[in-house]
């Protein structure tokens, strides 16, 4: 029974949630507006940064590719870019031949 209560609940506040920023017919103060342009790149990193340190050792690749990653986003102002980038920048590192 507590399973079933806490999906419940779940689904109480994320439909409520989005039901209310549907209904919202006021527009924002300038607060939340800048605070919510940084909701999407805070989901990202927090998706992002808990794999960094790998599992097979990869832990230098996969750092200085999502550093490359960010940097070439931020210059560019372009996401894919740096996604691209990060990848390429990441599977080069891993196929290095280290000594």
């Amino acid at each position: 029974m507590n399973f079933w209560l806490t999906v419940l609940g779940m689904l109480a506040v994320t439909f409520g949630s989005r039901l209310a920023g549907m209904l919202l017919t006021t527009p924002l103060p300038p607060f939340w507006v800048r605070f919510v342009r940084f909701v999407p790149i805070a989901v990202f990193a927090a998706l992002i940064i808990p794999s960094l340190e790998g599992t097979r050792g990869e832990g230098l690749p996969r750092v200085i590719g999502a550093v490359l990653c960010g940097v070439l986003a931020w210059r560019t102002k372009q996401l894919w870019i740096g996604l691209f980038a990060g990848m390429l920048g990441f599977w080069i590192m891993r196929n290095l031949p280290l000594m």
